[in-house]
């Protein structure tokens, strides 16, 4: 399938909120009302944000977010990939692995070091949906909260 790949800007506050409520519906979240849009601006403003977008149908059909960061280990950046949907109408076509080709390709030229992205064990499909990507690796980590 054809969808267009965009990495946000600060001015693309609108299509970053759409990106937001597919992750509402992807992942099933409490629906809750979002920040408000100064806070939405100032996080699409931070360096170390970047969030790419999917579109197909003239819609928002899935995308991710990453925060990037220095690393005491690495003259070059690292960047994590903290979330990553597609709506369920657009799973298994291609969009979700043509944004990790992008987003890689993304950070390859700003010359990070490395790309990495978690998820639960449970989430067969996710774990699945990571291991068809072309990845280097592959950790068994377990992962701990503080909720502060």
């Amino acid at each position: 399938m054809h969808c267009d790949i965009k990495l946000l800007s600060t001015d693309d506050l609108d299509p970053f909120i759409e990106l937001l409520h597919v992750f509402e519906e992807v992942f099933e979240l409490e629906k809750t009302p979002l920040p408000t849009r100064k806070h939405l601006r100032k996080v699409l403003e931070s360096p170390g944000f970047f969030s790419m977008i999917a579109t197909a149908d003239d819609q928002v059909t899935g995308g991710l977010t990453a925060y990037t960061f220095e690393h005491y280990h690495s003259i070059q950046p690292i960047a994590y990939i903290y979330d990553l949907a597609v709506l369920p109408k657009y799973q298994r076509k291609g969009i979700g692995g043509a944004l990790i080709k992008a987003f890689n390709n993304h950070c390859r030229m700003l010359g990070y070091q490395e790309v990495f992205v978690q998820t639960e064990k449970e989430e067969i499909h996710a774990v699945e949906f990571y291991r068809r990507t072309p990845i280097t690796g592959e950790e068994d980590v377990a992962h701990f909260y503080y909720r502060l």
